[in-house]
């Protein structure tokens, strides 16, 4: 992928350095086992106790480690003092330690620590320090998250009940290396690109952020307040409401909706289910693997344009109408409603039930105290108030609602799309200079093209 970078020089000759996921590096490079290059042997360290005494000490785990960084947001828990200090001095962790996850889903990725708080480890992480006399620790890092340094680790894992990498295998792995000086010119050179990269990664993601929350800032405001910004407000005489379109009403939702109770004789219709992200769906265009044989019999049946929800996530607005031309099946625990007809599209539903002041009500309505086994029942449900525009001005809003999100959900994949293309020049960049692909002068030097 080296075709991303730009026009950058190369070193006057190359060499086989012998590792097949390094290929050839600078003539005058060398390479070592990686564990010559560290002051301690490599190691994950003391496990933590499990005395988990909440005394303020984090330990971080695989789950901690993201994009280089250590999020300390992520802690799995702490560790009390007297735990703390019964670690070994030389395995206490330091400023530009660099950890790598050596097992699970995420084997291989590293992150670095640049901070001098108290926290230890947790398996199963392995803990790289560099030798000083060797190896520059930012360096090290680079090459260690690098593809082909990557590429060398999946090699090498081995398969039980997941992917992991021994600490003898990760040792002996090879890591190309220039003269000390050029350590310095390569990480120095990173660190200030990729510090650019990241700053256009952060903007584009910000703008991702913002194009979802115009989105649903636009359906809001269309459900409830209408599409005439002058036309006469009235008060809907619902406190948490508020003020509504003078020409629209308030009803319960026991006038609007009713409980559709058919269920399935033979359990012979499609299984439907619920994607947070598409609605609902056929559950067996979703589903590749064959699921456990059960009956379907007795289960609800949706019929298109029905409102399917989940009972055990109306704080989540789980809510989603059928847009299936045919009839199917969803759980029992799914409540099923179809329209009186006052609402003739329930999507204006599904989307006015997203709003916060809905959810807001479905949490206080809603029965139980330990979440996932809190229940909305209909009969609560029913006794909430909506408001309700005329006909016309429902097929309107969801009219214009469709093609202004249509227009946000068109620039949302372009972002995304940008932000995988820096990502991916970032990683490119990186592994190019760490193995010589690519020459990183001196920058006084003037020599570097960028």
């Amino acid at each position: 992928m080296t075709n991303l970078l730009p026009v950058m020089p190369r070193y006057e000759a190359y060499k086989d350095s012998g590792v097949e996921w390094i290929g050839v590096i600078p003539d005058h490079w060398e390479k070592s086992s990686c564990k010559r290059l560290l002051s301690i042997p490599i190691t994950d360290g003391p496990h933590t106790t499990s005395r988990f005494l909440y005394s303020g000490i984090p330990f971080i785990s695989a789950e901690s480690i993201k994009n280089g960084v250590i999020n300390f947001e992520s802690m799995r828990g702490y560790i009390s003092e007297q735990d703390y200090a019964l670690f070994s001095l030389k395995y206490r962790p330091k400023v530009n330690d660099i950890y790598m996850v050596k097992s699970g889903a995420t084997t291989g990725r590293v992150a670095m620590v640049k901070t001098d708080k108290k926290f230890t480890i947790w398996s199963p992480l392995a803990v790289f320090r560099a030798d000083l006399s060797k190896v520059q620790p930012y360096f090290l890092y680079f090459f260690l998250m690098s593809n082909s340094f990557q590429k060398g680790i999946e090699l090498n894992w081995s398969y039980g009940t997941q992917q992991n990498i021994g600490m003898k295998i990760l040792g002996n792995l090879k890591v190309a290396c220039p003269s000390n000086e050029e350590q310095i010119f390569i990480t120095n050179f990173l660190n200030c690109k990729i510090a650019k990269i990241d700053q256009a990664v952060a903007i584009k993601e910000k703008q991702i952020q913002l194009l979802k929350e115009r989105k649903q800032i636009l359906i809001q405001n269309a459900v409830t307040k209408g599409l005439d910004p002058n036309v006469l407000m009235a008060d809907s005489g619902v406190e948490w409401i508020g003020e509504i379109p003078a020409h629209w009403q308030v009803k319960r939702l026991k006038y609007i909706l009713d409980e559709r109770k058919e269920r399935s004789k033979m359990g012979t219709e499609p299984l439907f289910m619920v994607s947070q992200i598409h609605g609902l769906v056929v559950r067996s265009e979703y589903h590749q693997k064959e699921q456990v044989a059960q009956s379907n019999i007795d289960n609800k049946i949706v019929y298109e344009n029905d409102l399917v929800f989940n009972k055990l996530k109306a704080h989540l607005g789980v809510f989603f109408k059928s847009s299936i031309t045919f009839k199917g099946l969803v759980s029992p625990d799914y409540a099923v409603y179809k329209s009186k007809g006052i609402i003739s599209d329930l999507k204006y539903l599904e989307l006015l039930f997203r709003h916060p002041a809905y959810i807001g009500q479905f949490i206080i309505r809603a029965t139980g105290i330990v979440e996932g086994l809190i229940r909305l029942y209909t009969g609560d449900l029913f006794e909430i108030p909506v408001p309700v525009p005329p006909e016309t001005e429902q097929i309107n809003i969801l009219s214009h609602i469709q093609t202004q999100s249509a227009k946000i959900d068109q620039a949302i994949p372009i972002q995304e799309q940008m932000i995988e293309k820096l990502k991916e020049y970032k990683a490119t960049l990186i592994n190019a200079a760490v193995t010589g692909k690519i020459k990183v002068a001196d920058p006084a030097e003037n020599k570097v093209v960028v």
